[in-house]
């Protein structure tokens, strides 16, 4: 039995969903979303809730149970309040700089690695060292911000790189004097 799969989900307001068939179109005041699910979940629309339901109860259908159930969940918030993601950048010289839809990172390489902001995203560099990315899709915020993180990783000795703001960092312990 899923439990995430049998939550009942409320429709915020000001937030309009369209059903047609597995096709679900979520509108509200910060964009449109659109998503084909799987067949095999049925997505129901009373007043202002959505309920998914399985069509059998194989191992692949109440997997998608869930899943679905938590992707409607995540297109419902991001219509309505949007997600959000901060990086922070850490070391000597490394900073970050927006020009016009290109983020230009100075991370300890010899050149700037430049990256192209997708449309759907909104990015601000408050300071050289602090990026927001702002979307209404989450699976697309958080795919461009772990890219961003990808260019340089934090180091597990001296915490240098480019991190989450909530994300802790357990530093490993250097070598030691030898006696």
């Amino acid at each position: 039995m899923s439990r995430v799969g049998n939550r009942v989900l409320i429709i915020p307001e000001k937030v309009s969903v369209e059903i047609n068939g597995s096709n679900v179109k979520i509108q509200g005041p910060l964009g449109i979303l659109e998503r084909q699910f799987s067949d095999l979940i049925t997505i129901i629309q009373e007043n202002n809730t959505l309920k998914t339901i399985r069509k059998s109860e194989e191992k692949q259908v109440k997997q998608l149970h869930g899943t679905t159930n938590s992707h409607l969940s995540g297109m419902l918030i991001g219509v309505s309040k949007g997600f959000q993601k901060e990086l922070k950048i850490k070391g000597v010289g490394y900073k970050a700089t927006l020009k016009e839809k290109v983020i230009e990172l100075l991370v300890g390489y010899s050149h700037p690695v430049e990256l192209k902001v997708p449309n759907e995203l909104d990015v601000l560099v408050p300071n050289a060292t602090t990026i927001v990315i702002k979307g209404i899709d989450k699976q697309k915020v958080g795919q461009f911000s772990a890219q961003i993180r990808q260019v340089r990783r934090p180091n597990p000795y001296s915490g240098k790189g480019i991190s989450y703001s909530n994300e802790i960092l357990k530093l490993k312990e250097g070598k030691k004097a030898s006696k």
